[in-house]
């Protein structure tokens, strides 16, 4: 699902991706339901393809967000409250995620996956992980389960 949601360098908030041609490619903001262009010397990032750096690997933000939806009971994070200092803002993001890597997870990272994670649900976002990719997890596992029994 995080696949088609885009951040877009320059521009605020969250993109849904509708369509893409050659040099450009058409976005629908996710509050304001505008569509508009971005052009390919834009920076444009998927959801999908961020990870949060932990002191063994990286976890993708998929998790993150399943994490912070499931502690808050689907509910939009208060960022005035998490953002008054940085103590406050690592203790809540070490509570969602324990083993973060401190040194390279910088504060403006954690507001920003707050500001997403809020996008996302006022959206109506809340199925971080698409149910196609875990079932084709569970039967390429399977099937190289039954390769080595043979």
């Amino acid at each position: 699902m995080l696949k088609k949601i885009l951040s877009i360098s320059g521009k605020q908030g969250l993109y849904k991706l509708i369509s893409y041609g050659k040099n450009i490619i058409v976005v629908e903001g996710l509050t304001d339901k505008k569509r508009v262009p971005a052009y390919s010397y834009n920076k444009i990032i998927s959801l999908g393809d961020i990870a949060i750096y932990t002191t063994e690997n990286e976890v993708p933000l998929a998790d993150v967000f399943e994490t912070i939806y499931k502690q808050n009971d689907g509910k939009v994070l208060d960022k005035q409250k998490l953002s008054k200092d940085s103590a406050t803002l690592r203790k809540f993001f070490a509570g969602v995620l324990p083993n973060y890597d401190t040194d390279r997870v910088y504060d403006t990272d954690i507001k920003k996956v707050i500001a997403w994670y809020n996008i996302l649900v006022e959206a109506g976002y809340t199925e971080f992980k698409e149910k196609e990719a875990e079932g084709d997890a569970d039967k390429a596992e399977n099937n190289a389960e039954d390769k080595t029994e043979k």
